[in-house]
């Protein structure tokens, strides 16, 4: 999670597209503002290792609270991601996201 927090921060989507799961993976991340999306914050609350899918792969689940400011205003945005790991790397599958500025 902190490795994909970083690469919004640096603006790396090459990196948060390789670490996206094929299967749930966006063709781009064409964000207009992105470019002026200041990270300045990240926490993770929770962790755990979740049962193993129909497949037998690992799952995880990462709760946390990322804040970034757009010209003056800030936003919070929070976020339960779940991921899987294949071939002994992890992946973004999805999240349940609310945000409030």
């Amino acid at each position: 999670m902190r490795s994909r927090y970083s690469a919004y921060a640096l603006q790396r989507h090459d990196y948060l597209l390789q670490t996206w799961h094929p299967t749930t993976r966006p063709a781009d991340l064409g964000d207009p503002d992105q470019a002026r999306t200041k990270w300045i914050g990240l926490q993770v609350r929770r962790a755990q290792t979740l049962p193993a899918d129909a497949q037998g792969r690992e799952c995880g689940l990462v709760a946390f609270v990322a804040r970034y400011r757009v010209g003056s205003r800030g936003y919070r945005l929070e976020e339960c991601s779940r991921f899987v790991r294949e071939d002994g790397r992890w992946f973004y599958l999805a999240g349940e996201v609310s945000t409030e500025g």
